[in-house]
C-alpha cells in the first residue's frame, strides 16, 4: 500500500505500483485501516479486571509489567516455566515476531501449540506431492486457457487473483468453479459444480479415471517426472462418474464435462481455497485434486499449475516447511509443544506435570477462532492468570486479567513476506502509537529487565525500545540474504532472491524420489494414510457410520467473506453498514420443509452448542447445506464455532472445521 499522511494523519491508502500483484488498489478492508487506527473503540492504556467483575479498569504501564513479573516468577519458580502457555495466531507475521519466541525461551521456555487453524493440511499434502509449497507468480494465471477455482471464492477473499482470471476469460479462456454455494467468483464460470460437503476427493479421481480413460494424460511428462502413475492409474478404477455422482450429489453428464475441459485445454491452472482442506480426509483430497494437474502435464508451464501456497517468500521462518506444524519429535525441554491448535480447549485442560497456569495471548482471537469454543472458553476459565495483547475487546480479550495495548500495522517498522506472492515488503513506520501503546518488542524488552536480564544479556535478541534499535534489529536478521537491505526495501517491494515466475520450471521436486509422488511412503508412515490418495467419507457427515449424525442432516458451512478476515474488521462502522448483523444462508428447499421464512429468527444447533439468527433464503446454496461467515464475535451473536469440533484433519494438524452437521428450528 502506499499510505499519505499529512500533519500527522492517515489521508489516504492506494496501490503501491511496485507490487504487480495488487495493481488495482487495496480492498475494503484495506481502505477501513484509516478507521482502525483511530476508532473510539481502540484500548490505548493497559488494563485490568476489576476484582469480582466482568469489567476493566485503566492501570499504569509500570503497574502492569510488575503484576506479570511477579506472575511470571512466581509460576516458574513453583510449578516450572511449562506453566506458562503461549499463543499467537496470524494476526501480523514479520520478522520482529521472532522476538517473541525469543522471549519466551529466555524465561525459561513454556508450553505452546503445534498444528494450525489455516491450511496445513493442503501444505502438506502439496509437500508430499511436489515436495515444496510455491506457487506461479499470480501474473502468470493470465497465461491459462482453463483456470478451476476449486473451493475458492476470489471474487470476495483474493480480489486481486480476479484480475487476472479476468484476463483469461477475455482472451477465450475457460473457468470452472466447484463450490457447495453459487459465489460470486461463480458468475462468469463455464461450469459450476455443486458438491456435497467433504467430497471434492471422489470427484477429483473419477475425473482423473476419465481423464485416462480418454488419453488426455501427458505420457511423456509422466514417464519423466511422475513417480506411482501406475499404481495411481489402477486405483481410480474403482471411481466411476456414476459412483462419484452417488457420493457427491454431483450429475455424472457434470464429472465427464469436468474431466473433457481440463482434457481438451492447455494450461491449466487450479487454484484450491482453504476450507476444502478443513475437513478429516482433507489432505488426501488435495492430493487427489492435484493429481489431475500431474497427470495432464500442467506443472511447471506458463498459465500452468497448482495455486495454493506460494511461500517463496518465506525465507525468514521455518513456515516455508510444513513440518514447523508438528510437534518436535525430541523436545528441547525448553518449549512444551504439545497443545494441538484444532483441539486449543481440551489440550489446555489435559496439560499435566505441570498443569497450566497462565496464558498470554497475542496477534489471536482463539475463543472466536478456534474449534469448540465452549471447551475453549472452559480452559481459559480454568487457568489463573489471563494475558491477552489486542487492539481491541475481543472475545478473547474479555476473558483477560489484564489487556495490554497493541501497536497497528503504522507504528513499528518490520519487514514481511506474503502467502500468494513472491515479494519481501518493508512495513514503514509512519506514524508515533497513541495514548500509552506499545509495540510488544518493547513490553518483551521491559519484562525481561524486571525478570533480571541484562542489556548485553538482550542485546541481538530483544530490541531496545527504540526506532534505530528496530532497524538494528531488522538489518542484523537480513544479513543473510545479499540483496535485501532496509535501504532497498524502502524503495519499494523485492522479489524475493532466487523467485520462479513458474513454479517448478526446472522440474526439480525435492521429494525422496527426485519427482512428482503420486505414490508418497511418507504418507503412509508419518500420516497412517493411504500410500495413494484414495478417498474415504469424512467422519462427521450425512454418509458417515458416526453415531448420532442421523440427527443433524445439514452442513453446516463456514466461509470467509469479503468484510472480514476472520473475526478481524467487523466492529468498525464503515465495515458494519455493509455487515450488520450475521445471517444464516438457507436454501429455500431446507426452510420450507422446517416452516422456516426470510427474515424468521431461527435456531441452529448440534450436541456441541447452539445460535439464534436470522434466516435468508438464497438458492444459491446447495440444498442439504447451510452458511454463515466465519468470524462474529461472541457479543454480535454469530460465532459459529460454538457448533464446531476440536478434530484434527488427516494429515498436517490441521484443524477440520467443516466436518460439522447441524439442524435449524424455527424460533420465531
Amino acid at each position: 500500500m502506499t499510505v499519505h499522511v499529512e500533519e500527522g494523519k492517515i489521508r489516504s491508502i492506494e496501490a503501491h505500483p511496485g507490487n504487480n500483484a495488487t495493481p488495482e488498489g487495496v480492498c475494503l478492508k484495506g481502505l477501513s485501516f484509516i478507521e482502525r487506527q483511530y476508532s473510539p473503540d481502540r484500548i490505548l492504556t493497559p488494563l485490568i479486571r476489576k476484582p469480582g467483575t466482568a469489567g476493566f479498569k485503566e492501570i499504569s504501564w509500570d503497574d502492569t509489567l510488575d503484576i506479570i513479573a511477579e506472575r511470571l516468577q512466581r509460576y516458574k519458580e513453583n510449578f516450572g516455566p511449562q506453566s506458562v502457555f503461549f499463543y499467537s495466531g496470524s494476526g501480523t507475521k514479520g520478522l520482529l515476531n521472532k522476538v517473541a519466541s525469543n522471549f519466551w525461551k529466555l524465561y525459561g521456555g513454556c508450553t505452546t501449540t503445534y498444528g494450525d487453524l489455516c491450511w496445513p493440511a493442503g501444505l502438506e499434502a502439496t509437500r508430499l506431492t511436489l515436495g515444496d509449497n510455491k506457487h506461479s507468480a499470480p501474473w502468470d494465471t493470465a497465461n491459462a486457457k482453463l483456470v478451476i477455482l476449486w473451493g475458492k471464492n476470489p471474487a470476495e477473499t483474493n480480489i486481486h487473483q480476479m484480475v487476472f482470471i479476468e484476463k483469461v476469460l477475455e482472451n477465450g479462456g475457460k473457468l470452472i468453479v466447484i463450490d457447495p454455494r453459487r459465489t460470486e467468483s461463480a458468475e462468469r464460470a463455464n461450469l459450476l459444480i455443486q458438491p456435497r460437503p467433504g467430497t471434492d476427493g471422489i470427484l477429483a479421481l473419477a475425473a482423473a479415471r476419465l481423464l485416462i480413460e480418454k488419453k488426455y494424460i501427458d505420457s511423456e511428462f509422466i514417464d519423466k517426472h511422475v513417480l506411482g502413475f501406475p499404481e495411481f492409474s489402477e486405483m481410480v478404477k474403482q471411481y466411476t462418474p456414476e459412483k462419484a455422482a452417488e457420493v457427491t450429489d454431483v450429475p455424472a453428464e457434470y464429472i465427464n464435462r469436468l474431466a473433457e475441459l481440463i482434457g481438451t485445454n492447455s494450461p491449466v491452472t487450479i487454484s484450491a481455497g482453504f476450507g476444502m482442506q478443513r475437513y478429516t480426509n482433507s489432505g488426501q483430497t488435495m492430493r487427489a485434486v492435484l493429481a489431475l494437474l500431474c497427470i495432464t502435464g500442467n506443472i511447471g508451464k506458463p498459465g500452468a499449475g497448482w495455486v495454493y501456497a506460494n511461500l517463496q517468500s518465506h525465507i525468514f521462518d521455518k513456515i516455508k516447511d510444513p513440518v514447523a506444524f508438528y510437534p518436535p519429535e525430541k523436545p528441547d525441554g525448553v518449549m512444551r509443544v504439545s497443545v494441538s491448535t484444532a483441539k486449543l480447549g481440551s489440550d489446555m485442560l489435559r496439560q499435566d506435570n505441570p498443569p497450566l497456569k497462565m496464558i498470554w495471548v497475542e496477534r489471536g482471537n482463539p475463543v472466536t477462532s478456534n474449534p469448540d469454543t465452549n471447551i475453549v472458553l472452559k480452559a481459559f476459565r480454568a487457568l489463573d492468570f489471563r494475558v491477552v495483547v489486542d487492539q481491541f475487546m475481543t472475545d478473547t480479550a474479555r476473558e483477560a486479567d489484564i489487556i495490554l495495548p497493541s501497536k497497528s500495522i503504522f507504528e513499528q517498522s518490520d519487514v514481511i513476506g506474503a502467502y500468494w506472492h513472491a515479494y519481501i515488503q518493508l512495513k514503514q513506520k509512519i506514524l508515533e502509537a497513541p495514548g500509552h501503546v506499545k509495540p510488544e518488542t518493547e513490553i518483551y524488552y521491559l519484562l525481561a529487565r524486571r525478570l533480571g536480564f541484562t542489556p548485553e544479556e538482550l542485546d541481538g535478541i530483544i530490541p531496545a525500545p527504540g526506532d534505530k534499535e528496530i532497524e538494528t534489529f531488522l538489518n542484523k536478521e537480513l544479513e543473510p540474504f545479499p540483496g535485501l537491505t532496509l535501504e532497498k526495501l524502502r524503495k519499494g517491494p523485492v522479489l524475493v532472491p532466487g523467485h520462479q515466475e513458474v513454479a517448478w520450471s526446472d522440474f526439480k521436486f525435492p521429494t525422496p524420489s527426485g519427482k512428482i509422488e503420486l505414490l508418497s511412503g511418507e504418507a503412509h508412515e508419518r500420516w497412517g494414510a493411504g500410500v495413494l490418495p484414495v478417498y474415504n467419507e469424512p467422519l462427521e457427515s450425512v454418509k458417515s457410520r458416526m453415531p448420532d449424525t442421523k440427527k443433524y442432516p445439514l452442513y453446516f458451512i463456514t466461509p470467509n467473506t469479503k468484510n472480514r478476515i476472520h473475526s478481524q474488521f467487523n466492529n468498525l462502522c464503515m465495515i458494519r453498514k455493509l455487515s450488520p448483523k450475521p445471517l444464516v444462508i438457507m436454501n429455500p428447499e431446507d426452510a420450507h420443509k422446517r416452516g422456516i421464512s426470510d427474515c424468521d429468527i431461527v435456531k441452529i444447533y448440534n450436541d456441541r452448542g447452539t445460535l439464534d439468527i436470522e434466516a435468508k433464503l438464497d438458492y444459491s446454496i446447495k440444498p442439504g447445506c447451510v452458511s454463515i461467515t466465519n468470524g462474529w464475535w461472541a457479543t454480535e451473536g454469530g460465532t459459529v464455532n460454538f457448533l464446531s469440533a476440536g478434530r484434527e484433519t488427516d494429515m498436517g494438524y490441521g484443524a477440520a472445521f467443516h466436518d460439522n452437521l447441524v439442524e435449524i428450528k424455527k424460533v420465531s
